[in-house]
Formats: structure tokens, sequence, C-alpha cells
């Protein structure tokens, strides 16, 4: 295998929105680190009562 390594020129990358989970990979990586955030705000979480589950049968 024969790897080139030459310049990269980004300008802009404009990301319109993110469904699940998603990385944006630009040039070389030696390692990726997993993160995640929530950005619901606390007004919109609803806690409701438990409601125990029962086994079909």
């Amino acid at each position: 295998m024969y790897i080139q390594h030459l310049e990269n020129h980004v300008k802009l990358i404009h990301i319109i929105g993110v469904s699940s989970s998603s990385l944006v990979h630009v040039g070389d990586i030696g390692s990726i680190q997993l993160d995640s955030a929530f950005d619901t705000p606390p007004e919109s979480l609803i806690v409701g009562p438990f409601v125990p589950l029962t086994p079909e049968g």
C-alpha cells in the first residue's frame, strides 16, 4: 500500500443537523476519543410515576 500525504485546505464545513451520532473527520487521525452530550432543555424532560413491568403468561 502506498499512502501519499498532501496538504489539506478546508475553508468551510457547514453542518445543518445531526440525527443520531456522527463523526466529522478531516485529515489524519491517530486516535479518536468518543464523547456525548445532550442539548435537551430541562423543561422538556417528563418524569412521571414508575409503572412496574409484569412478565407475560
